[in-house]
């Protein structure tokens, strides 16, 4: 099984970028899959999940209304797509998943058997 995150970069302020999440070995269809971020010095923390009985959506509140978690079952791949960024937001971001099927407590990282390598997310101007 192998989680492959991508798409960060350097953006300016009140910028876009849309990070995707590839997996194989692992139909993500059948898993909630969050995303995860984690910033020098702070621990890691939960940033947005998407259910896989309904598809229903959770973030945190320091995201809400600008991040957009979703998926593609065909491309096996989840997305979450971060609009007005700030500096605060500058981070490495993980996807994770684990063997569940919903998103409750879904920033209590031992839920999850297996992550992506991060991609780094800057905004700075």
């Amino acid at each position: 099984v192998q989680l492959q995150a991508f798409g960060g970069g350097l953006v300016q302020p009140g910028g876009s970028l849309r990070l995707s999440c590839a997996a194989s070995g692992l139909v993500l269809d059948y898993y909630a899959v969050s995303w995860f971020r984690q910033a020098p010095g702070k621990e890691r923390e939960g940033v947005s999940c998407i259910n896989s009985s309904d598809g229903n959506t959770y973030y945190d509140g320091s995201v809400k209304g600008r991040f957009t978690i979703s998926r593609d079952n065909v491309k096996n791949t989840v997305y979450l797509q971060m609009n007005s960024l700030k500096p605060e937001d500058t981070a490495v971001y993980y996807c994770a998943t684990g063997h569940r099927s919903h998103c409750s407590n879904y920033g209590y990282t031992p839920f999850y058997d297996y992550w992506g390598q991060g991609t780094q997310v800057t905004v700075s101007s």
